[in-house]
């Protein structure tokens, strides 16, 4: 199987796509853990890279599609992948077609901004080892702090409520015409098939729509 999964900033892609990689035994191919292994070995282009986001912008083009390239050509995605955050354009999704990576199924979650940007906003994280909490939906056990270490927990910039509305402004500018390309050549007959899906539910409420997306693709009713 190979999926991407769309949807802006918030809807919950790096959830959902750790839970399908499990189900389907396939490597996720996460754009975020790409773009913060570059900041974090402090090269000139992770420092370039790291810019950018704080800046609430998106990675060039050029840049993303070196990376998931590079991480494409990896054993592990002999087999599969699911990519999480990639493409995000459409000269990138006509990169993949240039390399011949071929892509079964293109899912979108869809959340309303205003959701997003509560969901975004009290957003939590651990830097050492990028677990993730929220202050509502899923708060540590003590206020401010890792639950496994007892650190302390920061605010990335790209979460404060300034950055997630240009981040959205950003996405909906660039990436939303990405779904269109989907959408219009899955109508058309076209690989790859395209399935919009509501997040506002539950984690799980989400999961088995996406599957039951799937496997009625597949003409199957359960994960064998």
């Amino acid at each position: 199987m190979r999926l991407v999964l769309l949807g802006c900033p918030g809807v919950g892609k790096g959830t959902q796509a750790k839970i399908l990689a499990e189900i389907f035994h396939i490597p996720q191919v996460s754009t975020g853990d790409i773009l913060r292994a570059a900041i974090s070995a402090g090269s000139p282009l992770g420092n370039q890279v790291k810019q950018i986001i704080n800046e609430g912008a998106l990675v060039s083009d050029a840049i993303m599609i070196q990376l998931i390239k590079e991480r494409l050509q990896q054993e592990d995605c002999q087999t599969g992948f699911l990519l999480d955050g990639f493409p995000r354009t459409i000269p990138q999704a006509e990169s993949l077609k240039v390399n011949h990576i071929d892509l079964d199924d293109v899912i979108e979650i869809k959340v309303p901004d205003t959701e997003l940007i509560s969901r975004l906003s009290g957003r939590r994280v651990h830097p050492a080892s990028g677990r993730i909490y929220h202050i509502k939906h899923q708060p540590p056990k003590i206020e401010g702090h890792d639950d496994l270490t007892q650190e302390p927990l920061i605010q990335r910039p790209d979460d404060y409520e300034e950055t997630i509305r240009k981040r959205l402004e950003v996405y909906h500018k660039q990436t939303e015409p990405l779904v269109s390309y989907y959408r219009e050549a899955a109508k058309q007959g076209k690989m790859p098939i395209y399935t919009k899906i509501d997040g506002m539910g539950s984690v799980e409420d989400v999961t088995q729509a996406i599957l039951a997306a799937l496997l009625k693709k597949e003409g199957k009713t359960k994960i064998v």
